[in-house]
């Protein structure tokens, strides 16, 4: 199976008047929610669907506690998470204050099975 792209024109906005070009963007062919997660994962193992979802449920709502709390979490050869933040800079360490912390996100670092996955992937324009 082959992951999608299609080809989207941009410019450079450091250039504005030099010639768009083309970059490629993956072009998603659908969405999985936890709930059909959870019948895969029962297909694989012996778990009930519903022990699967309840596991699924409370990994979400842990994760949320240990990112919130300033934990990385690690799953193992899955990979981790940790919060991340950007900020606007100030010349002094007097001078910084949280108020300064304009956004914040999720960093996910793949493990190993992510990144073999990545350095196996094919694709194919849509």
């Amino acid at each position: 199976m082959a992951v999608k792209y299609v080809l989207v024109k941009k410019g450079n906005p450091l250039k504005p008047g030099s010639p768009k070009k083309l970059y490629a963007n993956t072009k998603s062919t659908g969405v999985v929610s936890l709930k059909v997660l959870g019948k895969e994962i029962t297909q694989r193992c012996t778990v009930n669907h519903a022990d699967t979802l309840a596991v699924l449920e409370a990994l979400t709502q842990v994760l949320t506690s240990n990112l919130g709390a300033g934990r990385i979490v690690r799953f193992g050869d899955f990979g981790s998470f940790q919060i991340g933040v950007g900020s606007a800079g100030a010349d002094t360490e007097e001078k910084f204050d949280a108020s300064l912390i304009r956004s914040k996100k999720v960093i996910f670092r793949p493990g190993i099975d992510l990144k073999e996955m990545l350095n196996n992937l094919v694709f194919e324009k849509q």
